[in-house]
């Protein structure tokens, strides 16, 4: 497979922005588009449609959750100021229900947190299941702010590294599936987006005087960085670090990952223990005649659409799953196995759309024998 340009990703994102023991970020272009050559335009684009794939999962996750199901993301961004973490929250998890949604912020710990573990606040906050949890900055602070600041020995926070690798695996036992995004802005680019809040009287609210302090010690956090890309990045829980000087293509990433992970994570409709039959007849005892005619009228218009929509999930997973696929057989069968279980998926709801249409004409038919 050749490559795009035609507002498609070359490659999967999950593969080349994921680091390994040997990462070194010093090697990172900032203002690169890793797999994505279609420009900001055809992004936009292409983030929109993947949103309505990201919503529907999204929601059969949440449906899952609230019916027995154990399992949730918890999604971890970190960033130094101005790199776009607020950005995800406002355009990426929009595109989802804000019910489905937990997001949660951690600044400087507080006097009782103090006294406390430093994940104790962390697990606090977890997603519950169904949920997709949203870190903006998390336990990785006490890895990068305690070291850089020094406000706590070094013994301290090198154990921490192993402490959140062993946090985050029993978190991924547990059924929660870990996204961490480490948003990597260049050093120009930050200082222009700090004049540009301090130029900007609607935006002077995020600058913070504590903002230059730290800027001037951005060798010192991109070190802290690295340890944390090479030393906490595991099978269970990896790093994606993504170049963040433009925040269209921060966006479009995260919303492909998260879009990715959901697809594989393939969260289904729950099934009822009930008969949809015989509460259907219960249902029908409490309408008039008139409501139960207009109910019938609406069965197939709601019913094919509903399973029109569930089919073009079914499609959009599908084709979600080939990116970057170049001719991998593997591949290429789970896609197609996707695609046999929407066309299979459809029929059996049109069989129950029968089915339904029918009981309410019996329904109906009954009445006028009364």
């Amino acid at each position: 497979m050749g490559k795009k340009s035609n507002g498609a990703w070359s490659e999967d994102p999950r593969d080349l922005l994921r680091t390994h023991p040997d990462y070194d970020l010093g090697e990172l272009d900032r203002d690169a588009t890793p797999g994505w050559e279609a420009g900001k335009k055809a992004a936009k684009k292409f983030g929109h449609e993947r949103g309505d794939l990201l919503s529907e999962l999204q929601e059969r996750l949440f449906a899952e959750g609230r019916t027995g199901g154990g399992r949730s993301v918890l999604v971890v961004v970190q960033g130094l100021d101005t790199a776009g973490k607020g950005g995800v929250a406002r355009h990426v998890m929009s595109k989802v229900d804000p019910q489905g949604v937990a997001l949660r912020s951690f600044g400087p710990p507080t006097e009782e947190e103090q006294k406390h573990h430093f994940l104790w606040r962390i697990k606090k906050e977890l997603p519950a299941p169904g949920l997709i949890g949203v870190f903006d900055r998390s336990h990785y602070e006490d890895v990068l702010i305690t070291r850089v600041e020094g406000l706590v020995p070094p013994k301290v926070w090198e154990e921490r590294y192993d402490e959140i690798n062993a946090f985050e695996a029993d978190l991924v036992a547990s059924g929660t599936t870990v996204l961490k995004f480490g948003l990597m802005v260049s050093h120009d680019e930050q200082g222009l987006r700090l004049m540009k809040r301090l130029d900007r009287p609607d935006k002077r609210w995020k600058y913070s005087t504590n903002d230059l302090p730290t800027r001037r010690q951005w060798d010192d956090y991109q070190e802290a960085y690295a340890d944390v890309f090479r030393r906490t990045s595991t099978e269970a829980a990896p790093w994606y670090v993504i170049p963040a000087d433009h925040k269209w293509y921060t966006r479009l990433a995260i919303t492909e990952i998260l879009a990715q992970t959901l697809v594989d994570m393939d969260p289904e409709w729950p099934t009822v223990r009930w008969d949809p039959e015989v509460q259907r007849r219960r249902l029908a005892e409490t309408m008039s005649t008139r409501a139960l005619r207009t109910s019938l009228k609406e069965t197939r218009r709601e019913v094919k659409k509903a399973v029109a929509d569930d089919r073009q999930v079914q499609e959009d997973a599908a084709t979600a799953s080939e990116v970057g696929a170049e001719s991998d057989p593997l591949t290429e069968a789970e896609a197609e196995a996707r695609r046999a279980e929407a066309v299979a998926t459809a029929a059996a709801s049109m069989l129950d759309l029968q089915r339904t249409r029918t009981q309410k004409t019996v329904l109906l038919a009954e009445r006028d024998q009364d």
